[in-house]
């Protein structure tokens, strides 16, 4: 998402405070308060709308930081494999995170680094891999840097969907490379339908980017954070006047899917 022009100022136990999420999501939506990555006012996106909130994933540049969203993309992509191993469904294989040019890099290298520690027996081979922005033509060459994706199941991680036209943009480097999307994961699904299209007003009912590219490309699209959850958390942790304009926001602009 691009910057907004503001107008104003291994397992993972439920949190006691908080019992409507974890306490790895709780944890991480503390770390976003305090930091500033998640601000609260009057926010002009690029689509257009008026947001009470906006989320900065770029602020997570200190190591401090880093080592927090890392964690808890970690822990979301661990919760995800348990449960759905548990229900019986075909587990999420993985063998590559693919980080898009250029802020999917560090989440990417990171976040395996991070799996490995927590998990090393099922996570100690999984490689990390991003895109060039340009062909390199000397040395090794190619537009991909880390592991060859030919043939590998790979994990799409990024901050956040808000069109789609940026994941779709690595489905296409991972499809030309020959390899094989098994899901994307990012940071925060803010719930909301795709902005409105010629003959279209933003009032009747559409999907979001992230549930488009569930349907189009048949994969399974993690987040760390929903819109929900920060509703939920900032119910403990915020001001009331703040989740006031995020639920009429949610209200307003929720995705049908």
């Amino acid at each position: 998402m691009a910057a907004p022009t503001p107008t104003t100022n291994t397992t993972n136990p439920t949190n006691p405070t908080n019992p409507s999420i974890p306490s790895y999501k709780s944890a991480f939506l503390q770390t976003c308060l305090t930091s500033s990555v998640l601000r609260f006012g009057d926010f002009t996106l690029k689509s257009g709308r008026r947001s009470p909130y906006f989320f900065n994933a770029g602020l997570f540049h200190r190591a401090s930081l880093l080592r927090s969203i890392s964690t808890a993309y970690a822990l979301s992509i661990i919760a995800y494999l348990d449960q759905v191993s548990f229900n019986g469904q075909p587990p999420l294989q993985i063998d590559v995170l693919f980080g898009p040019a250029y802020k999917g890099i560090p989440l990417a290298t990171a976040t395996v680094d991070k799996l490995a520690e927590l998990d090393p027996l099922r996570f100690r081979d999984v490689s990390y891999s991003f895109n060039r922005k340009e062909v390199k033509s000397h040395g090794e060459g190619g537009s991909i840097v880390g592991a060859d994706i030919k043939g590998k199941r790979i994990l799409i991680i990024d901050d956040v969907i808000t069109a789609g036209t940026a994941v779709r943009e690595a489905i296409d480097i991972i499809r030309k490379q020959e390899g094989i999307l098994a899901g994307v994961v990012v940071a925060l699904d803010r719930m909301e339908k795709t902005p409105a299209t010629e003959g279209q007003t933003d009032d009747g009912p559409r999907g979001s980017a992230i549930g488009e590219i569930r349907k189009e490309f048949g994969v399974p699209v993690l987040s760390i954070l929903t819109l929900d959850d920060l509703i939920g958390g900032l119910k403990e942790m915020g001001s009331e006047a703040d989740v006031k304009r995020m639920e009429d926001y949610r209200g307003k602009y929720l995705a049908s899917d």
